[in-house]
Formats: C-alpha cells, sequence, structure tokens
C-alpha cells in the first residue's frame, strides 16, 4: 500500500515536534523567569556612563572615563565556581589570539555584580590574568572594576544581562559584550570561547558605533546552560532532534523521488 506524500510530511511535523525540546534556545529552568536570568540583547542603547565603580586601588572610577575606544564588558563575579573561570579564559586565549591591538584597537572591562568583591581581590584577579597573556599587552587595556549592588546591577540591566542571587552565589549566563567609545552597544558574543576574528570584526565596528546583529546565537541552541552547575553543557536532545529529523526528510526525499521513477516506468 503506497504511503501518500501528505501523511509523510504528518509524520515528519510529528517527530519534529515531539523530539525539539521546549527549552531548547538555553532558557533559564522553570523556576526562573526569562527576565530574571539571560541575556536581553539591546544593540543601540547607550550604557549609562556616569555610573560611579571603584578601580583597582578602590578610587571612585566613571565609565565615561574608561570608555574611550572599543571596549569590551565581560560580567563575572571573583568567588564563582562556574562558568566565571572558563570564560575569562576564553578572553585570555582570544586577547592572545587576535590581531587586533590591545589599548588602541579594543579594551576590556570586567565587572564584578557581586558587592562583596573589594578592589583587592580585583587586583589580584587582573594580576592572575594578565599573567596569563603571552603577547604584549598594556596593564590599562583590562580593567576589573567592582562597586555597590545598585551600581553593578543598574549597567548589567543596560546591557540586559540578567542574573539572579541564589543563596551564596549567583545564577547567569555568560556572554561579552562590545561598547563603542560613545557607550553604545554594538555586538554580543555568547558562551565562553571567541574566535579571534570575530573580535576584530566586532572591534572594528564598536569603532564605527555600527550595531550589528548576533550571528552566533545557535550556541545558546546546543549549549543550554545549567544554573545548578553554573555551567554550559551539549544539550544532546536538541542535536538528535535535529539529526533526526534531517534523516527523515531525506528517507522523505529519496520515497518520492523513487515513487516518481516507478510512476514514470508504469506509465511508458
Amino acid at each position: 500500500m503506497p504511503i501518500s506524500f501528505r501523511r509523510l510530511l504528518f509524520v515528519l511535523a510529528l517527530v519534529a515536534g515531539t523530539l525539539v525540546p521546549a527549552r531548547a534556545q538555553g532558557s533559564p529552568t522553570p523556576d526562573l523567569r526569562p527576565e530574571e536570568v539571560g541575556i536581553e540583547e539591546r544593540l543601540g542603547a547607550t550604557v549609562p556612563l556616569d555610573l560611579v565603580l571603584k578601580a583597582e586601588d578602590g578610587s571612585p572610577v566613571t565609565l565615561r572615563q574608561l570608555i574611550d575606544k572599543p571596549t569590551i564588558l565581560t560580567f563575572n563575579y571573583f568567588r564563582c565556581a562556574g562558568i566565571c573561570t572558563p570564560q575569562l579564559n576564553g578572553v585570555v586565549e582570544v586577547l592572545n589570539r587576535t590581531k587586533a591591538e590591545p589599548g588602541k584597537d579594543f579594551q576590556v572591562l570586567t565587572i564584578s555584580f557581586d558587592e562583596r568583591d573589594l578592589p583587592d581581590v580585583a587586583t589580584q584577579k587582573r594580576t592572575n590574568y594578565l599573567a596569563e597573556i603571552s603577547r604584549p599587552f598594556p596593564p590599562t587595556a583590562w580593567r576589573f572594576l567592582t562597586g555597590p549592588a545598585a551600581t553593578s546591577k543598574a549597567l548589567a540591566d543596560a546591557v540586559g544581562f540578567h542574573y539572579k542571587r541564589q543563596n551564596d552565589d549567583f545564577i547567569h549566563a555568560a556572554a561579552i559584550i562590545f561598547v563603542s567609545p560613545q557607550g553604545k552597544i554594538t555586538r554580543y558574543m555568547y558562551g565562553t570561547s571567541y574566535l579571534p576574528a570575530d573580535l576584530q570584526l566586532a572591534a572594528q565596528e564598536a569603532a564605527r558605533g555600527d550595531a550589528q546583529p548576533t550571528i552566533n546565537k545557535y550556541l545558546k541552541f546546543c549549549f543550554s546552560y545549567d544554573p545548578a552547575g553554573r555551567r554550559y553543557v551539549l544539550n544532546t536532545t536538541a542535536i538528535g532532534a535535529i539529526v533526526i529529523i534531517l534523516m527523515a526528510a531525506i528517507f522523505l526525499l529519496v520515497l518520492v523521488k523513487g515513487r516518481k521513477a516507478k510512476d514514470d516506468e508504469e506509465s511508458a
């Protein structure tokens, strides 16, 4: 009994709807609202440049004083045992490999959103990560800033970086955010590793003030954030679903072509 084309399409749709998980896009766990944890892109918006943070020596400093060139923002807290360390290691790796010139073509600002992080801890973190950079790198090109919880949250909210405190830790995602010399948000890059060419291009876009849509959001599909483990995990269910759907589509195509060839032979 021949299988109709419409019936095969119906079966394929059922497979797709059944296998692709509802939270394949890396959304927070059910007990967290989407606006509580994650990244809400605000391309083209301007960061609040008059916010006052603390420099590594404890002196007050405003973003307006610091952001005078394309700037990469990272949001971390310095006691984090989860994705903060892999992310900052990823920043070190891409800084070592990019052709962009630090201190000229770009700079990095790492902001702690934990009010318990003090300037002396920021100084130590900065020293440790600068020691991992194997190329000429001016220390002023990577700053580690602290400040009151209200200040860091105001900045995080302005760029759409949403996190939530859970006991002594925080639930948060990982991304680096590019800002123009005028404070305009121009690009988001997700995850804990970044391509040197992407960083160089994003720095050039930030220099021009060009806000560009994110092209690598698929990472949120392949890698879902695990709040309990505070890390990104491979979403094997979603990937498996894609593979099965592709195989079903190929099977459908072969079957249709085979049926058409048979009909042609019978009509000949």
